[in-house]
């Protein structure tokens, strides 16, 4: 009998798995963080024989180099990538065996990335679990427009025909294992479920119920943002990313706090938006540690930026971390954890900034004041519809437009709280009157606050 365990990082989006028989293991598409890896395996009492990468990853950094250098597995990495280091290339159509009578067989799915390759694992000749890395997704398959613009429609058409290829060689009942596509910005759009076959894919995706040009018009005319910091990941996998270290950052008190805000770093409070906003560090950002931190601050923070970490408990600080790490921001210049109020110098104070609700502003804007409602969604989401009057500024553009927010009091606001709490963090720390809106977007109609829909009017 196999088995196919799932490593999860919702922080992400992503999904690693550790398969394999009574025996021996292969990996796929491991995290940076190795050592959950080997715990896994280790519960299940098998050898880790094989590593594979189903691409050269464009969102986090991949530990693969560093888990087959530590077990001694083959390093199986597709053999169109470009890489720096030893590895085991893999064409399509290559199989190795994992253990008695399980067998991994490598498909060419070009599309998220030209070298992309799916793996099929086979008991006894049939196939029953298919790791699809970035091609085949639920409900989605993985974007194309992450390795070269010039490239772009070509893989996108690249990804249709590879949707095909693994619907016609596959039976319905075989496992869609996917890496991406749980929140992953590398998904063209996000999963409906949590589960999939190839026989639910072929009655439900859109690259195998659509023609390719419908296809192809429709994912490009849909593709989200990309996150700044994607721009580092795919560079530090081909490359070779150095092992990851966990041991905890120095610690720093409030002077020293004081001095590293002072010379511009990032001091980073990664307590809840509720707890920021009734004491904080002036100056510092709030990622909540609950969040998606690795996906925001990566995104918002200049590449290279030194950032200390605040937090409630030593265990918040650790798995900020390790979070972090997969994304490349691998050791904190310091940390401090505990009482909020050790974390300013000796007679200072902390600073706080009013939440409210969409109802609040409604019963404002009734009683005939005016204030600024900043929307910091995505330009996809703002599509949707809007307050109207409001300003627009993706929260992962506000850290360099602050300055583009008009005067006065600021109602900052995104679809549910998380991203309007980076915001006022940031619009505090510029010295502005800020309130932070913590509610559900829908409740700014309940309100009755007046949308403006783009294309239709109110």
């Amino acid at each position: 009998m196999f088995f196919v365990d799932t490593l999860e990082f919702e922080g992400l989006g992503n999904r690693g798995y550790v398969a394999g028989g009574p025996g021996a293991a292969v990996v796929v598409d491991p995290p940076r963080d190795i050592d959950q890896v080997i715990a896994t395996a280790a519960r299940r009492g098998v050898r880790i024989a094989y590593v594979v990468e189903t691409h050269v990853h464009n969102d986090y950094v991949s530990g693969g180099l560093e888990l087959a250098r530590v077990t001694g597995a083959a390093y199986l990495v597709p053999a169109g990538a470009h890489v720096r280091f030893d590895r085991t290339p893999v064409a399509d159509g290559d199989t190795v065996t994992v253990d008695e009578g399980l067998t991994l067989r490598a498909l060419a799915t070009p599309g998220h990335t030209p070298h992309h390759t799916s793996y099929v694992l086979e008991e006894n000749g049939r196939g029953v679990a298919a790791f699809t890395g970035g091609s085949l997704l639920i409900g989605s398959v993985g974007r194309p427009d992450l390795v070269e613009p010039r490239l772009t429609e070509r893989l996108a058409r690249a990804q249709h025909a590879s949707a095909h290829r693994l619907a016609d060689e596959l039976e319905d009942d075989v496992a869609v294992l996917p890496t991406h596509g749980f929140g992953s910005f590398c998904a063209s759009s996000q999963a409906t479920g949590d589960a999939t076959t190839v026989g639910r894919e072929r009655r439900t995706n859109d690259a195998l119920t659509k023609d390719v040009d419908t296809f192809v018009t429709e994912m490009l005319a849909r593709l989200d943002d990309v996150p700044a910091y994607y721009a580092h990941m795919g560079p530090a996998n081909a490359a070779g990313p150095a092992p990851v270290d966990l041991t905890a950052p120095r610690r720093a008190d409030g002077e020293e706090i004081a001095s590293r805000l002072a010379a511009g770093e990032w001091v980073v409070d990664l307590r809840s938006r509720v707890a920021f906003a009734e004491g904080h560090a002036a100056g510092s950002f709030n990622f909540e540690g609950d969040g998606r931190l690795a996906t925001y601050l990566a995104w918002l923070i200049p590449w290279g930026k030194p950032v200390t970490l605040l937090a409630g408990t030593p265990e918040q600080l650790a798995d900020a971390q390790r979070e972090l790490a997969r994304v490349g921001i691998d050791r904190p210049a310091a940390a401090a954890t505990g009482d909020p109020a050790g974390w300013v110098r000796a007679g200072e104070q902390l600073v706080s900034f009013p939440r409210a609700r969409f109802v609040d502003l409604a019963e404002l804007r009734g009683r005939g004041e005016q204030v600024v409602v900043l929307d910091v969604r995505r330009d996809a989401e703002r599509a949707g519809g809007f307050i109207e009057d409001s300003v627009h500024i993706p929260v992962h553009e506000l850290h360099g437009r602050v300055g583009e927010v008009p005067g006065g009091t600021v109602w900052v606001h995104c679809a549910g709280g998380m991203r309007a709490a980076i915001a006022a963090s940031l619009l505090d720390a510029a010295g502005r009157d800020v309130v932070a809106v913590d509610d559900g977007f829908d409740a700014a109609v309940e309100a009755g606050l007046p949308l403006t829909r783009p294309g239709n009017g109110r």
